[in-house]
């Protein structure tokens, strides 16, 4: 197994690592997502979220995570493969593996200027709401995604050809 990226870290490495970078004047935004079948939208939403400040952190769900989201057979990759692969985009700086079913308590400990969502969502229905603008944080919904969708994916490929 190859050494895994660099770029994968724990809560204790990255609330130092945003310590020192708000020191420094950077700004941090954060997103978070499940990011199981990598698709187009994924890759729009992490690329318009590293427009919005200086150093993007993915926080991943984890297995037991997906699982309790989006039900048995799921996730296609593992929490292992699916952090290396987000971890490999230009956009993204820092993945971390959470294992609740959001990322309040990543949120809550990295604190970040803005924390970035998909279309769908309302920032004052988001549980992570409070936590983000407690610390003087924002939410920025992200509404030019395309219409992609990881479960989609799985129904296309379940027809029959």
């Amino acid at each position: 197994m190859p050494p895994q990226n660099p770029k994968i870290k724990t809560l204790a490495q990255l609330t130092t690592i945003c310590t020192q970078l708000k020191a420094q004047g950077r700004i941090i935004v954060t997103t978070n997502g499940c990011f199981d079948l990598l698709h187009p939208g994924h890759i729009r939403l992490l690329q318009k979220a590293r427009t919005m400040g200086d150093v993007l952190i993915v926080a991943l769900n984890s297995d037991r995570s997906v699982r309790n989201l989006k039900g048995q057979g799921r996730p296609i990759y593992n929490q292992g493969e699916r952090a290396e692969i987000v971890a490999a985009l230009e956009a993204v700086d820092f993945v971390i593996i959470f294992h609740q079913r959001e990322p309040s308590a990543v949120l809550a400990a990295l604190q970040p200027h803005i924390h970035v969502k998909g279309r769908g969502y309302q920032p004052a229905q988001l549980p992570e709401c409070p936590i983000v603008t407690a610390s003087g944080g924002r939410i920025a919904i992200v509404e030019a995604q395309g219409d992609y969708s990881t479960t989609g994916i799985i129904n296309r490929l379940k027809i029959p050809l």
